[in-house]
């Protein structure tokens, strides 16, 4: 058999399976910045690997949240939005900044999510604020929060600021080429989290 024929009877490689990225979008505004920010990152994420992207607005979420002190209160609705946050292969913590840190009811979202369920889960990181001083926000509020959860937040936090925007669309090069490189390093790593394959593959 020529090498030729053994490409056409080779079998053809497998897909990756899409992965599942869920967007935890801390902005009561819509459309908002933030979100702005999230879709030139889903883009971005679109040409490396399939993705099926989904998003909870923790603002719109209704009583059966803002009412709710323990995970046994929350309404059926809000408990599919913490399963969908928890069982993620990506996800995307995304918030404005007020005042120097994350809005409240960012943080009750994650009150309410179970205490081990982001262990090992990537976890992008992504805020927006007013001015580029607000970015502090990323390494010194966001990021301790979900090293309690023990999750593998990535290691490029993204921020843009209001100077970055025209409206809700980031025009700023130099985020989008931040963005390219954060998930550049990373995207091995979302493969093997997508297919199921060991960690350690992700950087072989």
């Amino acid at each position: 058999m020529t090498i030729a024929e053994q490409e056409r009877t080779a079998e053809p490689a497998p897909r990756t399976p899409a992965l599942r990225v869920v967007i935890v979008n801390g902005s009561p505004s819509r459309p908002s910045k933030t979100m702005g920010l999230v879709d030139v990152i889903l883009d971005t994420l679109k040409d490396m690997l399939p993705i099926e992207a989904s998003r909870v607005d923790v603002y719109h979420l209704g009583a059966g949240f803002t009412g709710a002190i323990e995970r046994e209160d929350v309404t059926p609705e809000v408990a599919e939005a913490l399963r969908l946050a928890e069982n993620a292969d990506l996800l995307i913590a995304a918030a404005p900044v007020f005042r120097g840190s994350y809005p409240g009811m960012f943080k009750h979202f994650f009150d309410l999510v179970e205490q081990y369920a982001l262990a090992n889960k990537p976890v992008l990181l992504a805020a927006t604020g007013g001015g580029d001083h607000h970015a502090l926000v990323l390494e010194h509020a966001m990021r301790p929060l979900f090293g309690f959860f023990q999750a593998l937040t990535i290691p490029v936090a993204l921020f843009a600021s209001a100077g970055d925007f025209d409206g809700t669309t980031l025009l700023n090069p130099r985020v989008h080429g931040r963005i390219e490189i954060g998930l550049t390093d990373v995207v091995d790593l979302l493969r093997a989290r997508a297919t199921g394959a060991p960690w350690t593959r992700a950087f072989e």
